[in-house]
């Protein structure tokens, strides 16, 4: 005979049968966490700190200096790679932001439609191919079809890389939304353009501002894309940075980045707060 078997469970899967048990209550889960966090945190900001540094040498600190920012303010360079990366962003955020909409519409709200899953899974095709592979592909299409557009190219390539991260604030916010209020529009004698903006567009109006914060930042960090399609004379903010770390980093490009990670974080606090007030 087998012998019997103890009916007795640890203290850990009684919690889990009761329903209250919590990871963060782990043995050493704190720990753990705070480590990881220190590891994505604290180069962030020692480059901050060190773009305060008086001194050229990047890791000798001689004192608060906000000299190096005004060096940057002052750089014609700088200023034409950030009016490039403006111009580029600001294009792409609204052309990915329109057809993210439309898109989002037509698979949220439009029903059941043949293809409806393939038209999905290609439209979140470029976030799930490494962002070198897009970059190759899209390189190898600009050259096969002998295209040179300057900064068009930029533009193109970063309205369709963005196209996907603009969509999915948009289609979550129509999912949440209550589809008996554009139905009761549609009994009060209300056409569908006519529901559309009266009803579903106000609704829908803070995922799309969520949407196109995202694409906007995406825009504005790109490297990879923008370095392999972009054409000479046609330097971003991004690849204005890395012309100058391929010769070391300096004070200069310690203030660059530390005024594009507060852009960065404004914009998305910007969304977050959007998207708590849906």
């Amino acid at each position: 005979m087998n012998p019997p078997q103890s009916s007795k469970k640890s203290p850990l899967s009684q919690r889990v049968v009761r329903g209250d048990f919590k990871v963060g209550h782990l043995p050493g889960f704190g720990a753990w966490t705070f480590l990881v966090f220190l590891y994505l945190y604290l180069p962030l900001i020692i480059l901050i700190i060190f773009s305060f540094n008086a001194n050229r040498t990047v890791t000798i600190w001689e004192g608060f200096s906000l000299n190096w920012y005004a060096e940057v303010f002052k750089s014609e360079p700088i200023r034409r790679a950030a009016l490039t990366s403006l111009l580029v962003a600001s294009i792409a955020t609204v052309v990915a932001t329109v057809i993210a909409t439309l898109a989002a519409l037509t698979l949220v709200r439009g029903g059941k439609f043949k293809g409806k899953n393939l038209a999905s899974a290609t439209l979140m095709t470029p976030l799930m191919i490494p962002e070198i592979v897009t970059a190759v592909a899209t390189l190898a299409l600009f050259t096969a079809i002998g295209a040179s557009l300057g900064i068009g190219k930029v533009i193109i390539a970063h309205c369709v890389f963005c196209i996907p991260f603009a969509y999915l604030p948009i289609s979550a916010r129509l999912q949440s939304m209550d589809s008996s209020l554009e139905q009761a529009a549609h009994d009060l004698y209300a056409n569908d353009w006519r529901t559309f903006r009266r009803v579903t567009l106000p609704l829908l109006i803070p995922g799309i501002l969520s949407g196109a914060i995202l694409a906007f930042i995406i825009s504005m960090d790109d490297f990879i894309i923008t370095l392999f399609v972009a054409e000479a004379g046609t330097t971003t903010l991004p690849l204005y940075i890395y012309g100058l770390v391929r010769v070391g980093v300096t004070p200069e490009v310690n203030a660059i980045s530390s005024l594009m990670l507060a852009v960065s974080v404004i914009f998305v606090l910007l969304s977050f707060i959007i998207g708590r007030k849906q």
